[in-house]
This record gives structure tokens, C-alpha cells and sequence, in this order.
């Protein structure tokens, strides 16, 4: 997903700061923004960054009155940006809902922290379904992108603004507390400086006039139509946008599945197990929405199962298990509350589950014994 012509000369950066300069970088002109941990790093960036660049930048009154802010300066055809953690996104909710039926171009970051209320600072990935699922009301989705590096919080910032325009959706970059303040070298992309006119754009002059921004369509027949067309549109980004990344899954027989930080831990338990001679292989969803589901279903024709590993409860697990279906057993393993699970802790997963299925093989070998 990196842009084309990264630069060669790279920057040790937070990811929280990265996905600012990707987005001035990418034509955003506008950030609207209230602070928190473990975000609080990208609106200081965007303080710092918007104004050099003649954008605007405003510390709104609340989570709620950025959001709303946002749906104006879309409306009227700038790039804009706003972020936020896991609390904060929840009062954003509302707005993201208005901004997805009024088919509206924002980026939108988000940076998981522990919850539910108020909970901590540190990292968590409980933030799935609000993004995911749409947490606001009614039939929408956005789309939503789950990097894994600082230089993924680069890249995936800088392609949300034009998702955002060539689908005319709101744009999410979920990452985990983790993924935000981690300080990794970024090799940043050229300039991207948006000439195309937005014909849909509202911008207070004659010939915007006859357009007309909203969310709202009182007559039944015609918010049943609105949404259709919505559902068209979702269908058709499924179909193009889908993205994921497999690691050594050509002769795997248990497949590992996390996206943001967890997708680095998998990485390490993969090289160990290889090590000790189990095909272990590791799924990284990139998008989550859409989520690549009917590669999840190839694989599972393949593979023994799958251990999927999360900062929550589970949630993402939800939907590999609706990928998969019965075909093969669908196992989870997570910690929470901040905790980061080590590659230790999910390696003895594996080695149960390897154990438990050389024990299972026996016990059918022994059944076919005359």
C-alpha cells in the first residue's frame, strides 16, 4: 500500500506524527481536533504542520463539535482531518453517522486505548466494532484501515484522503496505542497537490449553488433510494478495496490472524514455530472494512484452523469465524486492559493446539488399526 516515489531519506518518527505529515503531504488543508492520550500527539503535529502550509487548524471546543466541523469543511470540498482515541471516537459517532449519509470525504484516526470508560491510556484493539460495524446509527459503513508501523501510519493516512474523495465516504486509520506512539524510521511520499474539482461541493459562490448537502430525507421512498444507493456503493468498494497480507501461508496448517501491533507478535511466533519444524503460517487483515472474508474461506479449505489474537475480548474473531464457517475450527487468544500479549504467551498457544492435534491424529490412526 506504500505510495508511489517514497522518498529514500527517512525520518525516525511516532506514528501518531507520521500520519500528519502524510496527510499535509496527501492535500489536507484543514484539522479539526480536541486532544487525548494516546493521540494527543497528532493534533500538537497538526498545530505544528496546518498552518505552514496555509491550512487551518482549530482545537474544537469538544470531540463533538470537531466531527461537525469536519462535515462543513468537506462540505465544501477540502481535504480535511480529524482524530481522536477510543472515548473520544465514541462522541464522534453521531457526526460520523451525518458525514456517511451525506457522503462526505473525511479522514478520521483513530488511536485504541484501553476502555470501556474512561479505562487507561495504554494500548488496547476494543475500538473494532465501532469502527467497523458503524457505531453511529443507520445503514452505513466506512472504510477502514489497520496499519502496523509508523510507516504504515504514513502510508495508509496518505491513500485514506483519496478513498475518502473516490468514494465520497468517511475514511478510518485504526491503530493501537502502540502503533501511535511507536518511533520507527518513515520514508515519507511527494506531495500530492488535488486539482480535480468536486461538482458536489457547496463553496457559497453561483455556480455551487443548485448543490445541497445533507443527511436527511424525510420521505420514505426517498431515504429507502439514499440507502440503496449507499449499499451499491459499499458493494462496490468491497469488491476493489479489500486488502491483506499473508506470511509464509503457501504450506501452512495453522493460520495465526491479528491485525496492528499483534500482526508484529504473530510475525515472531511464526519464525519460532517454523524453527521447532510446525507449519505455522500468520493472516493480516489491512482492511478491516471491507474484511477480506473470501480469503479467509479459500484458506480454510486448506489449513487445520485458525488462532486468532486480539487486544479485547474479541471482536475481529466474529469475523473470521463468518469467513470461515464450519469448515475448520476457529480458536482465540487475547489479553486486555493495556496488556500486550508476547510472542511467548501465544507460542504456547500454538504448541497446545499442535500437541492436541498429533494426539487427535493418533487417536484416529489407532481407530483404523484392524
Amino acid at each position: 500500500m506504500a505510495p508511489d516515489g517514497l522518498r529514500t531519506q527517512r525520518e525516525l518518527i511516532k506514528g501518531n506524527e507520521a500520519a500528519v505529515k502524510a496527510a499535509v503531504l496527501a492535500g489536507c488543508r484543514a484539522y479539526f481536533g480536541y486532544p487525548i492520550t494516546p493521540a494527543s500527539e497528532i493534533v500538537h503535529a497538526a498545530a505544528d504542520y496546518l498552518p505552514l502550509v496555509g491550512g487551518t487548524f482549530i482545537q474544537a471546543e469538544s470531540e463533538i463539535a470537531s466531527i461537525n466541523m469536519c462535515y462543513g469543511a468537506a462540505a465544501a470540498g477540502v481535504r480535511c482531518m480529524t482524530a481522536s482515541s477510543s472515548p473520544g471516537i465514541s462522541l464522534k459517532q453521531e457526526g460520523i453517522s451525518y458525514a456517511a449519509g451525506a457522503e462526505l470525504p473525511i479522514v478520521l484516526v483513530d488511536i485504541m486505548r484501553g476502555g470501556p470508560g474512561l479505562g487507561n491510556i495504554a494500548p488496547e484493539q476494543s475500538d473494532y466494532n465501532q469502527m467497523v460495524k458503524g457505531g453511529g446509527h443507520g445503514c452505513y459503513r466506512i472504510i477502514v484501515l489497520a496499519p502496523n508501523s509508523a510507516q504504515e501510519m504514513c502510508d495508509h493516512t496518505f491513500e485514506a484522503f483519496d478513498l475518502a474523495d473516490k468514494y465520497r465516504t468517511p475514511v478510518c486509520v485504526l491503530a493501537d496505542g502502540f502503533i501511535g506512539q511507536m518511533m520507527e524510521p518513515v520514508a515519507f511520499p511527494h506531495p500530492r497537490f488535488p486539482t480535480e474539482e468536486k461538482s458536489w461541493a457547496v463553496r457559497g459562490d453561483l455556480e455551487s449553488i443548485k448543490n445541497f448537502v445533507t443527511s436527511i430525507h424525510l420521505e420514505p421512498e426517498a431515504l429507502e433510494r439514499h440507502v440503496r444507493h449507499l449499499e451499491a456503493k459499499y458493494a462496490k468498494i468491497a469488491e476493489n478495496e479489500t486488502r491483506w497480507e499473508g506470511y509464509r501461508l503457501e504450506d501452512a496448517e495453522y493460520v495465526l490472524v491479528g491485525y496492528g501491533v499483534v500482526s508484529r507478535i504473530l510475525r515472531t511466533v511464526v519464525e519460532r514455530a517454523r524453527a521447532d519444524g510446525h507449519k505455522v503460517g500468520m493472516f493480516r487483515p489491512i482492511t478491516l472494512w471491507p474484511f477480506p472474508s473470501d480469503v479467509l474461506d479459500k484458506l480454510a479449505a486448506r489449513v487445520r484452523g485458525f488462532l486468532v489474537v486480539e487486544l479485547s475480548t474479541g471482536q475481529m474473531v466474529d469475523d473470521v469465524k463468518l469467513a470461515v464457517g464450519r469448515q475448520k475450527p476457529v480458536r482465540f487468544y487475547s489479553r486486555v486492559g493495556g496488556m500486550v500479549t508476547s510472542s511467548e504467551e501465544v507460542l504456547a498457544q500454538v504448541m497446545d493446539w499442535v500437541t492436541e492435534a498429533q494426539h487427535e491424529g493418533a487417536r484416529e490412526a489407532a481407530q483404523l488399526l484392524p
